[in-house]
């Protein structure tokens, strides 16, 4: 029996484009037009969060596509950056262009932006 494809696989350094956890907070203060998509479990949002991020699941990218717009600034976080990077890499798999991932994730955020935002 063939095992499921993975729709997450690692992907290529050249498909990410980062944006550090500064950088978003000043594209949020400007009202840069962008979708910050935590990618998190809901045990971690009870831990930590971000303001005004759309969360959905990892495991729940694939069946929640349609609540994305492939033509927005999508800026992807979790914990630190790795399962954010792995759905950058599956959005732009499936034809997002301007997706980017919150290098350091929301740890990042709470030790460079917003310090309000516990550490886990």
């Amino acid at each position: 029996m063939e095992s499921p494809r993975d729709p997450f696989p690692a992907p290529p350094k050249s498909m990410l484009r980062a944006m550090e956890a500064v950088q978003l907070d000043q594209a949020r203060k400007r009202g840069d037009p962008l979708v910050l998509l935590d990618v998190r479990e809901p045990f971690e949002l009870e831990l930590a969060s971000v303001a005004g991020a759309l969360h959905i699941p990892m495991r729940h990218v694939p069946e929640r596509l349609s609540e994305l717009d492939p033509a927005a600034k999508i800026v992807v976080m979790c914990h630190h950056g790795v399962r954010s990077a792995a759905v950058c890499g599956f959005l732009r798999s499936q034809g997002f262009e301007d997706v980017h991932n919150l290098e350091g994730g929301i740890d990042a955020w709470s030790s460079e932006v917003d310090p309000s935002v516990p550490g886990y």
